[in-house]
């Protein structure tokens, strides 16, 4: 009994060694896992992040689409290969894109800081700028030997846009955001056209330097500087240089943009309520011209401020239905036509079409929407234009919508815009019938998309652009060598485009 009693407390004492060896091994108090918590303060989608008191959300979207009768993703064949129409023009063009957003908010004793920032992933198929001549010129790219589409970085670079990335604190916003000028539906009030006349539109964002007054009960109030370079140039054109084969390919003269001297400023009063939304907006931009010629002693014109004004409504909580709405605005401008023709929208114009006239090879419709116009020696003369767009979106139940929409725009030039061009018109090109560089735009267009399950998307975007130019009869043209165009006699005719966009679209 005395061998077996004292087995066994040797081996109880050495189960109780062995347990207290391990037990030294592990740590006294396992550390608390830190999970990621939701915050409430800024709505769903905002998580705290980790050991901060800042709040952070992420979104974004994927999208796959093609564009039937145009050169680009998503406008109008209205100049180069596109407004060529013949054997250089796409008949498609396709494109993938991934949209990623990142906005965080931290609450402080001056209210929230905001930081946003949205890029966008793209590999777009790209246009033709070959020379058509069957020689073997690279089909997408304008360099001999290159492959792919440069601008998209090659076979399988992509490219990378920055949409927005700016900083709201205390009633300021800093960097690059839309501008305060634009409706809140920027270009679109109903549809995915990219080229849609009749207002201002930054969709993707302009720098800026904004304070804004919130005075309650929807009320709002901002002052900007924003920059100019970027979207706001539409052209200030030395006419002395006008030449046949500009003329044919819608330009009057040189482009002579100066550096940059002062941001456009902007003022926007807005009201925003149930009933929907009310927006009056005005512009000032500065018109810095460089020099007369090559040098600095051949002068140059004083500088010419332009503006704009424009006002914009929503009417929500229609009869028709829910969730339906009207979007409309309407704008003026003298000197600074990027507020009437955004940045996404042609202001050069050479659309080729059919003709009737015996001994014409072609139709040809040109035109151009420059700030401003001048000949050396002489003054700016400010371009007016005005235009409105607008749409009508119908819910027919939870999964279908469709809006029609529309836009339209007109552009006048001064006596001596006139005078120039048509001395031109006729000198150069022999114009045999009315001349008069005044033009409209008209456009309509009609939008279904299918939501299936939330955020997946389909649309269909069939848009309409007319180009109503003024000149008629006939003229000669010296020909167009980058889109296979011969010198011969054209009819000056008003032109049409159509295209329709297909795309899929998951928003997260």
């Amino acid at each position: 009994m005395k061998l077996v009693k004292s087995l066994l407390l040797g081996s109880a004492a050495g189960l109780i060694a062995v347990g207290g060896a391990q037990a030294a091994d592990l740590p006294v108090k396992a550390k608390a896992v830190e999970y990621v918590k939701i915050c409430s303060l800024y709505g769903a989608g905002f998580y705290y992040i980790p050991g901060t008191d800042t709040c952070i959300k992420l979104g974004g979207y994927l999208r796959a689409e093609v564009a039937l009768g145009t050169n680009s993703v998503y406008n109008g064949a209205f100049n180069g290969a596109a407004g060529a129409h013949n054997r250089l023009s796409n008949y498609y063009t396709m494109r993938a894109r991934q949209d990623l957003n990142i906005d965080t908010r931290t609450a402080t004793e001056y209210g929230v800081v905001r930081t946003f920032f949205d890029a966008t992933f793209s590999w777009t198929t790209g246009g033709y700028t070959g020379s058509g001549s069957g020689t073997g010129a690279t089909t997408y790219s304008a360099a001999a030997g290159a492959v792919g589409n440069p601008s998209d970085g090659g076979v399988a670079g992509g490219s990378l846009g920055v949409y927005y990335a700016f900083i709201q604190f205390a009633g300021f916003t800093m960097g690059k955001a839309v501008s305060q000028f634009d409706a809140p539906w920027t270009n679109y009030p109903g549809n995915n056209f990219d080229g849609l006349v009749g207002g201002s539109g930054t969709v993707t964002g302009v720098n800026q330097f904004t304070y804004t007054a919130d005075f309650g009960q929807g009320i709002t109030a901002s002052f900007s500087a924003e920059d100019a370079t970027a979207y706001y140039q539409a052209g200030n054109l030395n006419m002395t240089g006008i030449t046949a084969a500009g003329l044919v390919g819608g330009s009057y003269g040189s482009n002579a943009i100066g550096g940059s001297r002062s941001p456009n400023l902007v003022g926007m009063v807005r009201v925003d309520q149930a009933w929907g939304l009310f927006q009056a907006s005005v512009a000032a931009h500065d018109n810095h011209v460089a020099y007369y010629g090559a040098t600095e002693t051949t002068g140059h014109p004083d500088d010419k401020w332009g503006w704009a004004v424009q006002l914009a409504l929503s009417i929500k909580n229609i009869p028709t239905g829910a969730g339906d709405t009207i979007n409309i605005s309407g704008v003026y401008t003298d000197g600074a036509t990027r507020y009437n023709f955004q940045s996404l929208a042609a202001t050069s114009y050479t659309m080729y079409g059919s003709t009737g006239v015996l001994g014409a090879y072609q139709g040809l419709g040109i035109a151009n929407a420059p700030d401003t116009v001048f000949v050396t020696g002489g003054s700016q003369e400010s371009v007016k234009t005005w235009g409105f767009r607008g749409a009508y979106t119908h819910n027919w139940n939870p999964y279908w919508n469709t809006a029609i929409y529309g836009a339209y725009a007109a552009v006048n030039y001064g006596t001596l815009g006139k005078a120039t061009i048509c001395a031109g018109m006729v000198g150069l090109v022999g114009l045999t019938g009315n001349c008069d560089p005044n033009f409209n735009i008209g456009q309509v267009g009609l939008i279904t998309r299918w939501t299936p399950v939330k955020n997946l998307t389909f649309s269909a975007d069939f848009n309409w652009t007319h180009l109503d130019q003024k000149y008629s009869g006939l003229i000669a043209s010296p020909g167009t060598a980058s889109v296979a165009k011969p010198a011969a006699v054209y009819e000056m005719k008003d032109q049409d485009s159509f295209t329709l966009l297909l795309r899929a679209q998951r928003n997260w």
